[in-house]
């Protein structure tokens, strides 16, 4: 695997410390009842306002932001034709300003065609494949990431609204569970910092509440814009578990999770995170 994908900050260097893991593993763990209804942070947070101030006036400012990058190669992507039917994104759907204003808020969905739960680069693909009859772009390519990037940034400012129903119940629940459950070699889950814990200091960073409503966003470590999936990979990493591939079921259960979770928070892409 690249370094990339890995988050030292997260915990592998915090982590070295034998009393810095008791100290984690002091966390009381949140209990899943699913008789009950699951709960959001009070209040809600995006992860913009535990950063920096300098990294919260590159998000601003679009000039310098360096994720704008990524979604200026999606936006001439969008008009590019594609694969053997010759089509663009642009010749079915048009001004993406208009056509794509919304939509990334609403994902992950069930898909009506694919009848399963996709995120936006899965839907993106989906449509490639059936509509310009191109292969679908590769994970983490910068042509998936720009297109996406381009797609969500449709949608900056307004807020995720993630629904549940009958569909994609059996989904969020399977990524609500995985949420509340220790894994790894560290025998931590996501809800110790990211539920118990959040506005604290690990290391000498922030724990942010972890909601995704910024990706794809720019990450420093990375030097790159990077998806959701790639930074919950990152997560698996720090705590010692094996990684979930690319498109794996348990990662769009967890990002259906998130989002709901995040439900309110305004999309932000492309953020600028450590």
């Amino acid at each position: 695997m690249k370094l990339a994908d890995s988050n030292f900050f997260s915990f592998t260097g915090f982590c070295s410390s034998r009393w810095n893991v008791r100290w984690l593993l002091a966390f009381p763990l949140v209990a899943v009842c699913y008789g009950a209804e699951p709960q959001k942070p009070v209040p809600l947070k995006s992860g913009v306002e535990f950063a920096s101030e300098d990294r919260r006036k590159l998000q601003a400012d679009d000039f310098a932001n360096p994720g704008m990058l990524w979604v200026a190669r999606g936006g001439k992507l969008w008009s590019e034709p594609a694969g053997n039917s010759g089509k663009s994104c642009m010749a079915c759907h048009g001004d993406a300003a208009k056509s794509m204003k919304g939509v990334a808020a609403r994902y992950p969905r069930i898909d009506p065609g694919a009848a399963r739960l996709v995120d936006l680069e899965a839907r993106i693909n989906l449509c490639r494949e059936s509509n310009q009859q191109a292969a679908p772009l590769k994970h983490e390519s910068d042509e998936a990431l720009a297109l996406t990037a381009y797609v969500a940034h449709q949608s900056r400012g307004m807020p995720v609204v993630v629904t549940l129903d009958a569909q994609n119940r059996g989904d969020f629940e399977r990524g609500r569970s995985l949420y509340n459950t220790r894994i790894g070699q560290m025998n931590l889950a996501c809800t110790q910092c990211h539920d118990r814990n959040w506005g604290r200091k690990l290391a000498a960073e922030t724990i942010s509440q972890g909601h995704g409503n910024a990706y794809p966003a720019y990450r420093l470590e990375w030097q790159s814009v990077g998806s959701l999936a790639r930074r919950i990979r990152a997560c698996f990493y720090g705590v010692r578990a094996e990684m979930p591939a690319y498109g794996a079921q348990e990662l769009l259960d967890l990002e259906l999770y998130l989002a709901w979770r995040a439900n309110g928070l305004p999309v932000e892409t492309p953020g600028v995170r450590r």
